[in-house]
């Protein structure tokens, strides 16, 4: 009798404990979260259609060394890159092309590219999952945020994208990048739907913020209010960076070894959104010297002639029309948003060019930043909306945080995981 009695109580602790864990998940105080990624900040795939024209024999043949189920390979991150044939391989498959008819971007001819893992924070961990110790980009933060109770798939979620693509100015087509914002927006929707109807928290990364305010902004105030729980941008070039004349200029390897800059140059002049990333008008100002070489000086005011100069004249009709009218003016949506920055790392301020010219890498002077995003842009919305009584706007600075530090630093992943729990916490008037 007393076996039966043991086993009626076991019963009764094991029907308690699931009426609990499914309470938890049907109760948690955990708004869902959607990350979006920076520049380079998920995984991307690509596969040959029969125009495409290698630039080599050996990007005909031993470039990609693997292939998947219909052809498709992974065109970012890949190792091989790092090899001088294989970087021309690489450069060639990521370049896109401005066509003045269209007034759009696409991708090279022959090239088609994906993006895995919508929905899912799988794309965002790692660039190459075989490569973990190297390709490592959110996997920290989302650990981080899984320790809290956070489950991918379930209440968290990644929105990775094709991060060459950017937006454009009203009336201006922009096919890639606006089909991301529709994607992003019906995710946020599903999530919400998901979750009880709770409203939605976003967590981005550097490029990520600009799309994630764009969305903010060309929705309505009813959609915000009833989706957008809080926004939270880390790193956000909200006023674009002087590193962007760099890689313009003279191309950027983000200091990985062995790869030459002017190999990557002619790609990177090619992206969408690197052209927006370039510093603006609006805060760099006229009296900014940004580059100076021995016959010119040029602040924001004079990207359009340093495009010239530099030997990329056909970037000028896109900057100006397309990218210009957008960046501005940096539009309030009147909702929740909490920046975190790094500060105190030595961010190039002005680029010296000498006689050589734009070929060879710059000397250059530092200022204030997080190594790559300059202090002033990064603090650009306290500046825009310092007479906007109706825009909730926090700023958190790290000091000694760099740009891409902040998602894995234990200090920063603290402060992170601290205004995430926060914002589960509160709990607006109108729920009480």
């Amino acid at each position: 009798m007393k076996g039966l009695e043991f086993l009626l109580l076991l019963l009764l602790l094991l029907l308690q404990m699931a009426v609990m864990l499914c309470t938890y998940h049907t109760q948690s105080n955990l708004h869902p979260l959607i990350l979006v990624p920076g520049n380079g900040g998920n995984q991307l795939e690509g596969r040959f259609t029969g125009k495409y024209k290698p630039s080599s024999l050996v990007c005909n043949r031993w470039y990609p060394v693997r292939k998947e189920k219909g052809g498709w390979f992974r065109l970012w991150f890949d190792p091989t890159v790092l090899l001088a044939p294989f970087t021309k391989c690489f450069a060639q498959r990521m370049t896109l092309y401005y066509h003045p008819d269209m007034d759009d971007y696409q991708n090279a001819p022959g090239i088609e590219t994906r993006v895995p893992h919508f929905g899912s924070t799988q794309a965002l961990l790692y660039l190459d999952p075989c490569l973990k110790h190297i390709s490592g980009y959110m996997a920290p933060l989302v650990n981080s945020l899984e320790q809290i109770g956070y489950v991918d798939g379930e209440n968290l979620f990644g929105a990775p994208y094709d991060f060459r693509y950017g937006l454009a100015a009203e009336g201006h087509p922009s096919h890639v990048g606006s089909k991301f914002l529709q994607d992003l927006k019906d995710l946020v929707e599903k999530a919400s739907a998901e979750n009880g109807g709770k409203p939605v928290i976003i967590l981005s990364h550097s490029l990520g913020g600009l799309f994630v305010l764009h969305l903010l902004n060309r929705n309505t105030a009813s959609w915000r209010e009833k989706y957008i729980k809080h926004f939270v941008a880390l790193s956000t070039p909200w006023g674009g960076t002087v590193q962007e004349m760099l890689t313009f200029a003279s191309g950027y390897t983000l200091d990985v070894p062995l790869v030459e800059p002017l190999l990557v140059r002619e790609e990177q002049r090619s992206s969408e959104s690197n052209l927006w990333l370039m510093p603006s008008p609006t805060f760099f100002g006229r009296n900014q010297s940004l580059v100076i070489t021995p016959n010119a000086t040029y602040s924001a005011f004079d990207i359009p002639q340093f495009l010239e100069d530099i030997g990329f004249p056909q970037g000028i009709h896109p900057y100006k029309t397309r990218i210009l009218p957008m960046v501005e003016r940096l539009i309030a949506p009147e909702v929740p948003i909490t920046c975190i920055i790094g500060s105190g790392v030595k961010t190039p301020l002005t680029l010296f060019y000498g006689s050589d010219g734009f070929d060879k890498q710059p000397e250059i002077e530092y200022g204030d930043g997080d190594g790559t995003v300059n202090m002033l842009s990064l603090v650009a919305l306290e500046l825009a909306w310092a007479e906007e009584t109706k825009q909730p706007l926090k700023v958190i600075k790290i000091s000694q945080i760099s740009h891409t530090s902040i998602l894995k630093d234990d200090i920063a992943l603290e402060k992170i995981i601290g205004e995430i729990s926060d914002i589960n916490s509160h709990v607006p008037s109108s729920d009480v």
